[in-house]
Order: structure tokens, then C-alpha cells, then sequence
């Protein structure tokens, strides 16, 4: 099902509630279609309001679970459980055993699992079984040993909380950058569309795009919207997600999170900060930084894997500090310039800015023409600070007053945007270390 036929079904389904709120059965329907289609915090909602008509309903119990769970809520998702434990719910020590082993508690995870299995050989998981190892021989440790050697044998943790979703942000979401939304339809969005095309050429859809340029304008925003329009899966990792004091651990949890993206292909995988995970090698002291990368790069190969559907973005504010491995063909091999936002773009982004303030006769295009390669983040921070003056004039007279064009070209006459400063480093990449023609889009956004 798309996804404009997942909204059309969730729609219909919340007007049918609506004429019957008390329909139990139907609020589960609506729960676990919202579940299937990536919306887990409306299907805790629905859930929970059907938990407080039937608390004891073990199969919506273990599905609040999973849906805290998707949301990487541990705990909430571990009291739930132990709840229906204490009602003698074998399957809640399954899902307990997901949560422990999410968390990194191998030892406990195997103790419940083991306690679900002796009452009921039938709740047996395949996965579940190898990743902790409990088919292995038990040693004279006692039970959580199968744990420890399965962990000690580098089994990766294939669940680090992340769930992909479906992205409901499109192109036409996105205020302006024409001409970049044209080169990434290009380059993404018409490979993705007619993979049959490619395949007739022996050419496989996906590939790695490392998106450059300076914080807060919108590659985040920018990368879900892409998913959106090749109607794929969206998985969104931070360096949190990946980076670990273990040695090993940081190697494992990069695997897992591609394991994952490859489970739900066509996928697009998200890395924020991408610097921090792929650093010039030749910077690092330590080797473990190193092995980090070594695995990146093997990932992007898909060496044993196979990453036909897998689209990898990554946005970074320092691409000159990223290892030149990255940039061979069929790892990051494009490279795109995403600038502060355009005209059109800051007008658009004021105008949701000061949507539901008080405002009178807002002119967004004159206040856009002064606020030249301001962020997104500026523009919200420009109306900050002329609504705390408004709110300051309110205080001494008591009469409060709206906002108008005037008060916020002042402030704007005042800041600077926060974006100069990288761009006074990113010049001299492109006049000294540009050979390659990497910031060649740099290059021509700055006029040099």
C-alpha cells in the first residue's frame, strides 16, 4: 500500500471512530495500522485509550510494548511487560528479552527468554534464539553464559532502537532551492523511480550522496524529503546511535544499523554529522577510530550484502575533514552543496515562523531581502528577539501590541547571520584545496 492509500485508510478509519468512539475492536484496527506504517506515537495514543477500557488485554499490552519500543522508550516499554508478566503472559518475557537485549543487558535478556521457552516451546524465535545464543551449549556458568559467548563472539546487536518510518515530507514541503531539489531528483529521486531501467543498463539504483554546507539549513529536513519522494523507507542514525566506548561495540552497532536499512529496502539511511564517524584516517591517533571507518567503507560496499535499494545520505559541515576513501566511486561519490535558504525560502520559513503570533501586515519578502544567507535557525532566532521586544514594550505600557514589518527589520539590522563564520573557512578550501573540483558548487554560490 502507498502512502497516499495508508492515509486514506488511517483517515477513514479515525471518521469511523469518531461516530463510534466506543468501538474497542475498531480503535485496535486504527492502533495497528498505525503501527504498520511508522505513526508510533498516534498508535500508543489509540492504544492507551483502549488500555483504559480493557486493561488486561494481553495482545494490545504487548503491542504498546513494541510501539514504546519502536520509539526507543525502554523503560516504558519494560513496565508495560513486566505488568503482563505478573499475569502470567509467557510472550511479554519474549518482547522483555527485545528490550533488555536493546538496552545491552545479554545476561537478563537470556534469563527471560529462557523462562518463555520452558513454559512454551512454541514462542521460540529463530533470530532471537541466535542472537543470544541460547542454542549454544551451556557451560558450567549457568544459563547467562550462552549470552556472554554469543556477546564475546562479536554478535552484532541488530537492535539498537531504531525503527525505519515512512516520510510524509516531499519536495513541495520544502521552500525553495529549486535548482537543488532539480540536481537531487536527478541524480536520487529518477534512478529510484525506474530502477528497470538502470538494471536494463547493468546499473544497480541507490549509491552513497554526501550533502555539505553550513549548519542549520534544512539537510535533515532535505534527506526525509528525498525518502518521500521515492516513497522509501526513512532510518535517521546520529553519532549516538553508532559511536561506543567498547572496542568493537561502534564496528557492530554500524553493521547493525545497515542490516536493518537492507531489511526494509528501498531505504533511505540518514547519517547526521557523518564527520564524526568517517574523520581522515591519517588524524587519528588510536586505531579504533580507524576500524570504524574500515567498517563504514565495507558497509558502503556492501561487501557480502547487497545494497540494491539502498540509498545512503549523509550531511556533514566539515566535508574537507572527511577521509578521501569515502569519496570513490559507489561510496559517497556526489557531492552536493546545500546553501543557507534562498529568498523565496526564508519568506516561506517567516511566514511559518510567525504563524499563530500576533502580526500586522507582515511584508515577509522585504524581511527576506535583508536577511541575506541567514539560516533557519537565525530567522527563528531574529523573531525571538522581536517578540522580546515587543514583550518588553507590553510590560511598560500593559498594552500589547503586534508585530509588524518595522520591528523585525531592526533586529535584522542588528544580526548577523551565524552561517558567515563557516563560510570565511569554506573560501579557503575552495581557493587552495580544490583540485579535485569537489566545492566546485561552493565555488559558484560564493562567486570566486
Amino acid at each position: 500500500m502507498n502512502p497516499m492509500d495508508a492515509d486514506a485508510t488511517i483517515r477513514s478509519l479515525r471518521e469511523a471512530l469518531a461516530a463510534s468512539p466506543s468501538n474497542l475492536p475498531l480503535r485496535r484496527l486504527l492502533a495497528e495500522t498505525l503501527f504498520a506504517y511508522g505513526h508510533y506515537a498516534e498508535a500508543e495514543q489509540e492504544l492507551l485509550a483502549f488500555l483504559r477500557s480493557e486493561p488486561k488485554d494481553e495482545a494490545v499490552g504487548l503491542l504498546l510494548a513494541r510501539t514504546y519500543r519502536a520509539q526507543n522508550k525502554h523503560s516504558p516499554a519494560a513496565i508495560v511487560l513486566e505488568q503482563l508478566i505478573v499475569r502470567g503472559s509467557h510472550r511479554a518475557h519474549v518482547e522483555l528479552a527485545r528490550v533488555l537485549l536493546g538496552e545491552g543487558n545479554v545476561e537478563e535478556a537470556v534469563r527471560h527468554y529462557r523462562k518463555a521457552l520452558a513454559a512454551d516451546a512454541s514462542l521460540r524465535d529463530a533470530e532471537l534464539s541466535d542472537r543470544l545464543g541460547v542454542d549454544l551449549q551451556p557451560s558450567h556458568d549457568g544459563e547467562v553464559q550462552d549470552g556472554k559467548l554469543r556477546s564475546a563472539m562479536g554478535e552484532p546487536d541488530n537492535d539498537l532502537g531504531l525503527r525505519p518510518v515512512r516520510s510524509d515530507v516531499k519536495f513541495v514541503h520544502v521552500g525553495g532551492l529549486a535548482k537543488l531539489k532539480d540536481e537531487i531528483r536527478k541524480k536520487i529521486v529518477l534512478p529510484m523511480q525506474r530502477p528497470d531501467l538502470y538494471r536494463a543498463y547493468g546499473k544497480k539504483t541507490g549509491g552513497g550522496i554526501l550533502m555539505y554546507g553550513p549548519p542549520g539549513c534544512g539537510k535533515t529536513f532535505l534527506a526525509k524529503a528525498t525518502a518521500g519522494e521515492v516513497d522509501a523507507h526513512f532510518l535517521n542514525v546520529g553519532i549516538h546511535d553508532v559511536l561506543d566506548m567498547w572496542i568493537g561495540k561502534s564496528e557492530r552497532n554500524l553493521h547493525a544499523v545497515f542490516v536493518t536499512a537492507r531489511q526494509h529496502k528501498p531505504c533511505v539511511l540518514f547519517f547526521d554529522e557523518v564527520d564524526a564517524l568517517g574523520a581522515a584516517r591519517n588524524d587519528m591517533k588510536h586505531s579504533a577510530g580507524r576500524q570504524t571507518i574500515n567498517q563504514f567503507l565495507a558497509e558502503l560496499d556492501g561487501l557480502g550484502a547487497d545494497n540494491d535499494g539502498l540509498l545512503v545520505l549523509a550531511a556533514t559541515n566539515a566535508p574537507w575533514h572527511m577521509d578521501s576513501a569515502f569519496r570513490r566511486p559507489g561510496r559517497f561519490d556526489r557531492v552536493i552543496f546545500v546553501p543557507p535558504p534562498d529568498e523565496e525560502a526564508r519568506a516561506d520559513i517567516l511566514r511559518l515562523l510567525l504563524a499563530g503570533k500576533p502580526q500586522e501586515n507582515v511584508d515577509h519578502a522585504a524581511i527576506a531581502k535583508k536577511t541575506d544567507r541567514f539560516s533557519g535557525a537565525d530567522l527563528k532566532a531574529l523573531v525571538d528577539r522581536a517578540i522580546e521586544a515587543k514583550l518588553d514594550d507590553a510590560i511598560a505600557s500593559g498594552v500589547p501590541e503586534p508585530l509588524r514589518t518595522k520591528d523585525l527589520l531592526a533586529v535584522a539590522k542588528t544580526q548577523k547571520p551565524t552561517t558567515a563564520e563557516w563560510f570565511a573557512t569554506a573560501k579557503n578550501y575552495v581557493l587552495y584545496a580544490n583540485d579535485a573540483g569537489l566545492y566546485d558548487d561552493l565555488k559558484g554560490y560564493l562567486k570566486l
